[in-house]
């Protein structure tokens, strides 16, 4: 059985990072066309294209412009740890076991609009 969760609007790219194995998205070409096509939108576009408040525009603009197509441990994290909203908060991944940790990898999903599912 595979559950599928959405994504979180707040990321957490500060905490220590307690996990050492990580996987990169399936579909990251198609994810750095999607940044090639958003980067050169306005905050307003942006808004009015997503739905967005301009808080979450301005927001997502600087994180297309930030984008880097290469994963190091600076500039990422796994997904399960960078999201911060109520599920992830409510699930405390930073807690979890090995064991438990290879278990969501095989059976939980991350909805990505950048990345597809993670």
């Amino acid at each position: 059985m595979l559950t599928l969760i959405s994504p979180a609007k707040t990321l957490d790219y500060e905490s220590p990072i307690t996990l050492k194995s990580r996987t990169e998205p399936r579909f990251l070409d198609h994810s750095e066309e999607l940044i090639d096509t958003l980067k050169p939108l306005s905050k307003k576009r942006v808004a009015t294209l997503m739905n967005l408040s301009d808080k979450l525009a301005t927001l997502n603009v600087e994180r297309y412009n930030a984008y880097q197509p290469k994963f190091t441990t600076e500039n990422s994290r796994q997904s399960i740890l960078a999201f911060k909203g109520d599920v992830y908060i409510g699930l405390e991944a930073q807690t979890l076991s090995k064991h438990d940790l290879n278990y969501a990898q095989k059976s939980l999903r991350i909805l990505s609009g950048l990345y597809g599912l993670l």
